[in-house]
């Protein structure tokens, strides 16, 4: 007993030895770092790097260097209110005449973090009436969940199965080629949107579907994929501009554009990898910046914004942080266990 009991201790120990020293290590040795600010200029035909570290510094990749005037105008989309207010807002971007309205409703933001998708769902949704009789959406008095063979609608108020309309909407998915479980179920449940697009399935076949409530009914609309490829997360877009349905990634690490027609267009980004890896976008009427924050790099990708072919990529590495050890949390997920 007293063997077992030194056996336990020895182990107690060197687990926390392996759990704080690193940490301890990780502590002492770290060196600020901070990430530049990246956007793609159309006018200038170059990424502008904002960096700000002691000194503030606006530059392209050429080493070219701008004063914040300068980038103003070379990025209007991004820097519009303050042009407007300065009375510099250009007539035409591009040869393009535009208004500062334009830019409002076609300018968005997207992004996705590992601990987005590595997290294990309650498997309640929400579909909103996606026509609704009033201008601002209302939540439903209902939510859905899947089960091996059917979706489900369960009433909020005495939690009951509201089997009619589970019915339908079975029936509809059914017709349509849906195959029970769903791998993966994206929704947007923020009322504050300001339309609703549905939620996208990908099913147990690995296809794509959208389906809406319209007028209190099924909408189920199935997306064609490209050949050989597989989607493994989707995500719901209800942009201003209402030009896309939303966007997924595949298995082979590609990226799509789903289009308000239910039409697919792969993006020029090389690689993404939603389980390990951070995307953000920041898009324009004219292009997007891509960020893909990767292990020990940041990688740039600028899209043309009508097709999302790739016009120019930058790669800025950065320090790691990585230290090998024990930890009990994660930046690849919420959960409190150990980590190796």
């Amino acid at each position: 007993m007293k063997n077992f009991s030194k056996i336990i201790l020895a182990i107690t120990i060197a687990a926390i030895a392996a759990w704080l020293l690193p940490w301890c290590y990780a502590f002492v040795t770290a060196k600020a770092y901070s990430s530049p600010f990246v956007l793609y200029s159309s006018l200038h035909g170059d990424f502008i790097i904002t960096q700000r570290d002691n000194v503030v510094s606006r530059h392209d990749t050429n080493g070219n260097e701008f004063d914040e005037n300068e980038v103003d105008s070379l990025l209007p989309t991004m820097y519009m209110r303050q042009l407007v207010a300065d009375g510099r807002f250009p007539d035409s971007i591009l040869g393009k005449h535009v208004e500062p309205q334009q830019i409002q409703m076609t300018n968005f933001n997207f992004r996705s973090t590992p601990r987005d998708v590595n997290y294990v769902n309650a498997g309640i949704y929400f579909l909103f009436e996606s026509m609704p009789k009033r201008v601002d959406l209302e939540m439903p008095d209902d939510a859905f969940r899947f089960t091996d063979n059917r979706i489900e609608f369960l009433s909020m108020a005495d939690n009951s199965i509201n089997e009619a309309k589970s019915d339908m909407f079975t029936r509809m998915l059914k017709e349509k080629g849906f195959t029970f479980p769903p791998r993966k179920i994206a929704t947007n449940p923020d009322p504050r949107k300001e339309y609703d697009n549905g939620a996208l399935l990908i099913d147990a076949s690995g296809q794509l579907f959208n389906l809406k409530c319209t007028a209190g009914r099924p909408y189920v609309k199935q997306i064609p994929l490209p050949d050989g490829i597989i989607p493994c997360e989707a995500y719901v877009t209800e942009f201003r501009n209402r030009a896309y349905l939303g966007f997924f990634s595949a298995t082979d690490k590609s990226f799509y554009v789903i289009m308000s027609d239910g039409s697919i267009k792969k993006t020029g980004i090389k690689t993404f990898d939603p389980k390990t890896e951070s995307a953000m976008i920041i898009g324009n009427m004219f292009d997007w910046t891509v960020k893909i924050t990767r292990t020990d790099a940041d990688e740039y990708y600028a899209l043309r914004a009508d097709d999302f072919s790739l016009i120019k990529e930058l790669k800025i590495n950065r320090p790691s942080s990585y230290v090998p050890g024990l930890s009990f949390t994660s930046p690849l997920n919420k959960y409190v266990i150990p980590h190796f």
